[in-house]
C-alpha cells in the first residue's frame, strides 16, 4: 500500500475528486474497506490512483469540502 495515496477525509479537494469518486483513499483504515486492493476500483490498484467506490459518507463530506473552497 502507498502511504502517499492515504489522505485524511477532510484533506482539501483534489481536482479528480467528485462525489462518487476521490483521488487516492481517504477510508480512515484503509484495510477495513470491502473495495481494498480490488483491481479497477481500489485507487492504489488503479492507474489512475483513484477510488472508484468511496465510502458512503463521502458524497456528503464532498459537498462540505466543495463548500469550504467556493467560500459558500
Amino acid at each position: 500500500m502507498r502511504k502517499d495515496l492515504h489522505f485524511p477525509s477532510d484533506v482539501p479537494l483534489f481536482d479528480e475528486d467528485t462525489e462518487t469518486q476521490t483521488y487516492g483513499c481517504r477510508q480512515k483504515n484503509p484495510h477495513t474497506c470491502k473495495s481494498h486492493m480490488m483491481a479497477g476500483i481500489c485507487a492504489f490498484m488503479t492507474d489512475d490512483n483513484v477510488c472508484k467506490k468511496p465510502s458512503r459518507t463521502w458524497a456528503k463530506q464532498y459537498a462540505l469540502l466543495k463548500a469550504l473552497k467556493d467560500g459558500t
